[in-house]
């Protein structure tokens, strides 16, 4: 963030967020630049889709028992597009390191590598979509209270608990989510 970007950093959604997509979603900022910023939720997982089954309907035979993790939803754009947020001790052609460890690659080699018994990820998550905002977007929404931030964390990103990431990664910023209010306010 030495940049003034945004990229390996966890976006936190405030209360009373205004679209309910985002309602208590963290979101981890993937790329930014002055033109654009794309995150994925680490945070939403797509009921009764996992893993081994989105390698099953893919035709991607696997040599090892895939974990049962549930295939999560990054974001509104483009939800029938699939990324996979991965630590970055595995690197494909089209992978993009974003920092702190972290990579994500968007093509079917890191599927077929996830199958494998070796040359996989470390840990791994597939998000189907994902959260893009235009030029200055995300920092007027920063600007309005309407995301907090922290330092990504691998534990909280790949860990399965989602429905406590919110409240954790509040944590990590040292506040309780039943004192935070959704009024803004300049002190």
């Amino acid at each position: 963030m030495d940049d003034g970007f945004l990229s390996g950093q966890l976006l936190i959604a405030m209360p009373g967020i205004s679209d309910p997509r985002f309602e208590r979603a963290v979101i981890l900022v993937c790329a930014h630049d002055p033109e654009h910023a794309m995150g994925l939720a680490v945070n939403r997982p797509v009921e009764g889709l996992n893993v081994p089954d989105l390698l099953e309907r893919l035709d991607i035979k696997s040599e090892i028992k895939a974990p049962p993790d549930l295939v999560l939803m990054g974001g509104p754009v483009e939800r029938e597009r699939g990324f996979v947020l991965h630590t970055d001790d595995y690197c494909g052609e089209h992978s993009l390191a974003i920092g702190g460890g972290l990579a994500i690659t968007a093509t079917r080699d890191v599927l077929e590598a996830m199958a494998q018994a070796e040359g996989h990820p470390r840990r791994a998550l597939l998000a189907l979509g994902y959260a893009g905002w235009g030029a200055g977007q995300l920092e007027t929404e920063i600007k309005e209270n309407v995301w907090l931030t922290c330092d990504a964390d691998e534990q909280l990103i790949f860990d399965s608990g989602h429905a406590a990431k919110w409240t954790r990664a509040l944590g990590k910023l040292g506040i309780d989510p039943q004192r935070l209010s959704s009024a803004a306010g300049r002190a």
